[in-house]
């Protein structure tokens, strides 16, 4: 029996290309208008990481470059074919707090509803894991909704724990929602010391 022969169109179909990167530099207008458009989608999707409705495109503009100005904040960003699509952001803690100077708070980790199912989530949370331990730190913190059900997956299947729970963490129209808080040791030498309940 003779092999069936390829799709001829499916010869030259191309899989998107998935990249995640730190930004270091204030962002084009081109990249600017792809990071709002891929949170506007978000938000529209329920995963707007605070905003339930959508605010107008001139906040969400100075917003973003707000975040780029604030020397405690990392923006990261994932691109699906060269369109930011997502991100996340690495929040240090202050100079003062020496005493939790190790730890880092991740927020703000989304992909647009169009970019999903490439495995940029993940990406995305690797690459920042990677760059917060090469920036020192030994741990990262994260809050995120209960109904969130994708983000908490992700979060429990890369190793985070559930630390608490809050029964009045957000509001959504008029339903008050619980949230979780999540704790992960980067460190090798730290999550060996802390063992498999960390």
């Amino acid at each position: 029996m003779r092999p069936m022969a390829e799709n001829p169109l499916q010869q030259n179909v191309l899989k998107p290309i998935p990249t995640v990167e730190l930004v270091m530099h204030a962002l084009s207008v081109g990249d600017l208008n792809d990071l709002c458009d891929s949170t506007e989608e978000a938000i529209k999707a329920g995963g707007g990481f605070g905003w339930i409705s959508l605010p107008n495109r001139d906040l969400l503009e100075r917003f973003w470059n707000g975040v780029l100005v604030m020397p405690a904040r990392m923006l990261f960003v994932a691109r699906l074919d060269g369109v930011i699509c997502g991100s996340a952001q690495l929040i240090k803690p202050p100079k003062n707090n020496e005493a939790q100077a190790f730890a880092v708070q991740l927020t703000g980790l989304f992909i647009a509803p169009w970019a999903r199912g490439q495995g940029l989530s993940r990406r995305l949370l690797d690459f920042v894991e990677k760059t917060a331990l090469k920036e020192g730190f030994k741990v990262i913190n994260l809050d995120v909704r209960e109904t969130q059900d994708a983000a908490i997956n992700l979060y429990e299947s890369a190793g985070y724990t559930c630390i608490g729970k809050h029964p009045a963490y957000a509001r959504v129209g008029e339903d008050i929602i619980a949230g979780r808080y999540y704790t992960k040791p980067i460190d090798p030498e730290l999550a060996h010391k802390l063992g498999p309940t960390a």
